[in-house]
């Protein structure tokens, strides 16, 4: 009996304790809870640095010997050009040569003008992608010379690369980073709170965009390129 008071007062020490340390972890989880979604963006103006225009040439005639002879001639014609605007031929390559018999088509209906259709395709691969673009403009040349110019399926006309995007890499997520808690502390300041650490974190894929956008122009014909990154964070909320 005489302990009873003693272990009642122990027991309620006990509960408020108990409350106090709950009270604690519900604050310290409210805490946790709060937080903002932001998202930062870096960009960054490039050039590209690699060049490549596949020339797609035909020659037709009746007779083979006379089409592959008018090939090979507009094969040098067209190497004669590249290096007249500053493009060494060991940055050529053949890329293919096609030879097409018009009579041996089950589906060809009427004469046949030319029977035998050749075409080559001569690739150019440089990192002097002004050289590249100053020479497409001139292709014309190339025509007024006799040579039969023709698309095929590597497209009409240069494609420019970037091929460096691992340089940015490191600073751009740096600046998408810094962007992203730029937003989360105006975010806080309205909602009168202070910026933690990063809870959660995403990389965006990284694009290269034309630097001019507009529908229909796409960025592997430019020299001219846009990096973007977007990163997607959630900092805490104190």
């Amino acid at each position: 009996m005489n302990e009873s008071p003693l272990r009642t007062l122990m027991l309620a020490v006990a509960l408020i304790a108990s409350a106090a340390l709950i009270g604690r972890g519900l604050e310290r989880f409210r805490a946790a809870d709060r937080a903002v979604n932001v998202k930062g963006v870096a960009e960054r103006d490039v050039k590209a640095d690699v060049g490549i225009w596949p020339i797609r040439f035909v020659a037709t005639d009746d007779v083979l010997d006379r089409a592959q002879s008018k090939i090979e001639s507009d094969r040098r014609r067209v190497i004669a050009f590249l290096e007249s605007r500053g493009i060494d031929s060991a940055r050529t390559s053949l890329q293919g040569l096609e030879v097409t018999d018009a009579q041996a088509n089950p589906y060809q209906s009427g004469p046949v003008r030319s029977r035998f259709i050749v075409a080559m395709t001569v690739v150019v691969r440089t990192g002097d992608v002004e050289r590249v673009q100053a020479a497409s403009q001139a292709v014309g040349e190339l025509v007024s010379a006799g040579v039969v110019i023709s698309s095929g399926p590597f497209g009409g006309g240069p494609t420019y690369l970037f091929t460096r995007l691992n340089d940015y890499k490191p600073q751009m997520l740096a600046e998408a980073t810094a962007s992203a808690r730029k937003a989360a502390e105006e975010f806080a300041r309205a909602s009168k709170s202070s910026v933690g650490g990063i809870r959660r974190a995403s990389q965006g894929v990284f694009e290269i965009l034309p630097r001019d956008q507009a529908p229909g122009i796409q960025q592997e014909g430019q020299i001219e390129k846009t990096l973007r990154v977007v990163a997607t964070m959630d900092f805490v909320l104190q």
